[in-house]
């Protein structure tokens, strides 16, 4: 940036800080705001000579600045602070929708709202907060429109915008969305159902890329958008903001239209689209800041441009401090910065090599992809690897299906037309779905690496390696560069040596050559995925698969890993995301299927899911048997029609295996100590056992009889490290141990496997420690 562009890098980063420490510590809110005014205070009087006075005039204004952010927490409190008592309680809202509304992973339909009172039934309390509100799905929800809903209240963490989560189980609709919204929201359900109407890929898709309505984008399409870097297509994000603005300033060039015009059209355009897709809060931040990075840059002026996008973050902190601590925000702020400074210098070092257009278009996405890796990398476990390679063949058709569909929502009252224009804009739609689909298959499309500062150092040294290479200049005036010029080239060209080679080994070992790592003789093998369960039972090549566990990647890794194509049997001992949230990894290539009761209509969503895909459902109830090659299976719990335990962890299906060179073995799914002496008494649970798995990951709850009773020798603890919830327990470990049970643990050991050999149980770890001998 250019000296006046730096001038103003304190006042981000101050604003930023203060709004950070406010909204973790709101106590200490005043007294940081009165330490600002006291220091603008004290600047002003110390201040006397003129040589001094940019830097005072600057520190003034961020001091400034920073009151200001510290004041909009401070005046916020109060509100906040009487609805986080509502927390725990079942509450009666009034409030009105200020968000888009999309489907979550439970099957609701979550939007933003702004209360208007909160209380029990008939004695409101007036407050104004936002809050998060989940419903049964349903139409009207639209933003501007008035609810009132009956549910159970959470308090959210410090930090968090939303002041409270509310489960509602009562919603209704007091005044729907009118005038502008109302009419929008009518060019947006038309546009959706119109979609509909087209052949999948793309169908689902195209309402996200064209007006940011993402809910009938399914659920494995948008796994691998996120998996590949084209998640920020399916939502109103700046690209999207970005691509209207630079579609209306190019239209209007090709009609002559002079520089200021263009720029007038482009702001009109870009209002018009934020009224279309919802003025939410995200979609108008997105704007602004795509706004002003796409006119600076269209008009040839991104030095300037940088200076404006700091005072845009700035504005937007001050109106809206809980934003600091949104990694959304931070995206955005980050992926228009890397557009206004970097994406021009990377086209130029491309162009090196590259014809400049096509220079260009890879340097924009590569560009948010350095800048935003290591933001990402402190939030999120994947890292994909491809992002920037798909972000580059799915950008030709992003524009056209973006614009050519929001022509084609606005075209709503001309059927004919309407129509025409929706079936324009899905060829684009499944172009990008089709190489989001095939990207995410690749070898090493993503990585999994631990959320947090260490892991962001790390994406940020090779982000940062990228950009000098490609940045490296052919020609240097005074000769030879600074020797610490060639050793920074020389350093960074070494990673990415050594990323590229590791990088290349992980894939053959996670790929073609997987299989090499795991022995022959294994006929029980316990994933490790993290905090959840994932069990794999193996006999005469026939395969039984006992939950799946949170992550789809990390089951499929597993799978590879042990040359598992298909799964025989599928047993699902109950429908928590940490059993049942890979189930994407197996879809379409099931057998049969065991399940426990479901709960809600998520759990039978995703039991549709496996059905359609090929797999035979089965209700799985004490007494039911079958064979898996030559082993014999068996369920032992829960008993048909329990009143007592009629779904959840306590109704986790129990399964017994014996036979076929597979260890006897009981895998105990979540049951607690209650359901575990049931257990004990109905299915006549006695010694013998080889293996157990130890009941929901080796917590507290459990019944020391039934253990005793079982007297394994291996018992395998399925857990995530360092996880929340403190799995396994160490009153359970020494438990176990105390039955004469030799531990085994997957957030230690990793990965393991045990067979049997002349009567021998044999066991493999990825890591030694704990191992037994």
């Amino acid at each position: 940036m250019t000296r006046s562009d730096v001038r103003l890098l304190p006042v981000v980063v101050g604003v930023w800080i203060a709004a950070l420490v406010a909204v973790f510590c709101p106590p200490i809110t005043w007294w940081m705001a009165g330490g600002c005014l006291l220091g603008v205070v004290v600047i002003l009087v110390i201040t006397r000579r003129r040589t001094a006075a940019t830097g005072a005039g600057l520190a003034i204004v961020t001091f400034t600045a920073m009151t200001a952010v510290l004041l909009t927490v401070s005046l916020a409190l109060p509100g906040r602070t009487q609805a986080i008592e509502s927390g725990g309680r079942v509450v009666e809202v009034v409030a009105g929708v200020t968000s888009s509304a999309s489907v979550g992973q439970d099957g609701r339909l979550w939007f933003d709202a702004q209360t208007v009172s909160i209380g029990v039934r008939d004695q409101p309390r007036s407050v104004s907060v936002p809050v998060r509100i989940g419903v049964e799905p349903g139409d009207g929800f639209d933003l501007g429109a008035e609810i009132r809903v009956v549910g159970e209240a959470e308090a959210t963490d410090a930090g968090e915008r939303s002041v409270l989560v509310v489960y509602a189980s009562e919603a209704e609709i007091l005044q729907p969305a009118g005038g502008v919204f109302g009419v929008a929201a009518g060019l947006r359900e038309a546009f959706v159902a119109r979609a509909a109407r087209l052949p999948e890929p793309g169908a689902g898709l195209l309402p996200g890329l064209a007006v940011g309505d993402t809910r009938a984008v399914l659920a494995d399409l948008n796994d691998d958008m996120r998996s590949t870097g084209l998640s920020h297509l399916t939502a109103v994000s700046g690209a999207n903001c970005a691509i209207v603005v630079g579609a209306i300033f190019w239209l209007a060039a090709l009609c002559g239209c002079r520089r200021g015009l263009r720029v007038a059209l482009a702001a009109v355009a870009l209002s018009g689209f934020v009224i279309l897709v919802t003025p939410e809060p995200s979609v108008i931040r997105a704007a602004v800041l795509a706004g002003i990075a796409m006119v600076t840059v269209l008009i040839g002026r991104p030095r300037a441009g940088a200076g404006m996008l700091a005072l845009g973050v700035t504005g937007i902190l001050i109106a809206d401090p809980w934003l600091a601590a949104t990694p959304g925000f931070a995206l955005s702020a980050a992926a228009s910065a890397a557009l206004i400074l970097f994406a021009p210098p990377l086209g130029r070092g491309l162009g090196r090599v590259l014809p400049a257009p096509l220079a260009l278009a890879i340097a924009v996405p590569l560009s948010a992809q350095l800048v935003c890796g290591p933001i990402i990398a402190l939030f999120a476990e994947q890292q994909s690897l491809i992002g920037v390679v798909a972000n580059l063949l799915a950008a030709p058709a992003a524009p056209v299906a973006t614009v050519v569909g929001m022509l084609a929502c606005l075209a709503a009252p001309i059927p004919p037309l309407a129509d025409l224009l929706a079936a324009s804009a899905w060829l684009p739609s499944a172009w990008i779905a089709t190489t989001a689909t095939t990207a995410a298959q690749l070898p090493m499309a993503q990585i999994l690496l631990p959320a947090g500062i260490p892991s962001a150092l790390l994406v940020a040294v090779v982000s940062a390696a990228i950009g000098v290479v490609v940045l490296r200049r052919t020609t240097v005036v005074s000769g030879r560069p600074p020797f610490w010029v060639r050793w920074v080239r020389r350093c960074s060209a070494a990673v990415l040596i050594i990323v590229a080679g590791v990088g290349a080994g992980q894939a053959l070992l996670d790929g073609p050559l997987a299989t090499l790592r795991t022995p022959e003789g294994w006929a029980i093998a316990a994933c490790d995925v993290g905090q959840g369960d994932a069990l794999v039972v193996r006999s005469e090549g026939e395969i039984a698969l006992i939950d799946t566990g949170p992550d789809p990647a990390a089951l499929e890794a597993c799978l590879r890993s042990l040359g598992v194509d298909r799964i025989d049997l599928l047993v699902l001992t109950h429908f928590d995301l940490d059993h049942v949230g890979g189930l994407e990894a197996v879809q379409g290539r099931v057998g049969e299927v065991l399940h426990g009761p479901p709960s809600e209509q998520a759990d039978q969503r995703s039991l549709d899911r496996l059905e359609s895909g090929g797999a035979l459902l089965h209700d799985a109830t004490a007494g039911l048997r079958g064979i898996l090659g030559d082993a014999e299976w068996r369920v032992l719990w829960p008993q048909r029609g329990s009143v007592a335990f009629p779904g959840g962890n306590d109704a986790s299906v129990v399964v017994e295996f014996d036979g076929g060179g597979v260890p006897r073995s009981l895998f105990l799914g979540d049951l607690s100590a209650a359901p575990q002496r049931m257990l004990m008494r109905t299915a006549h649970v006695a010694g013998g056992y080889a293996v157990v798995k130890v009941a929901h990951h080796g917590s507290a709850d459990q019944d020391p009889g039934l253990y005793e009773s079982v007297h394994a020798t291996l018992a395998i603890f399925s857990a995530g490290v360092d996880n929340d919830y403190g799995h396994p327990r160490d009153e359970t470990l020494e438990l176990l141990s105390a039955t004469g049970a030799h531990l085994l643990r997957t957030d230690r050991q990793g990965r393991l496997l045990i067979g049997a050999e002349s009567g021998e149980l044999r066991v493999w770890t990825e890591s030694s420690v704990g191992a037994p001998g």
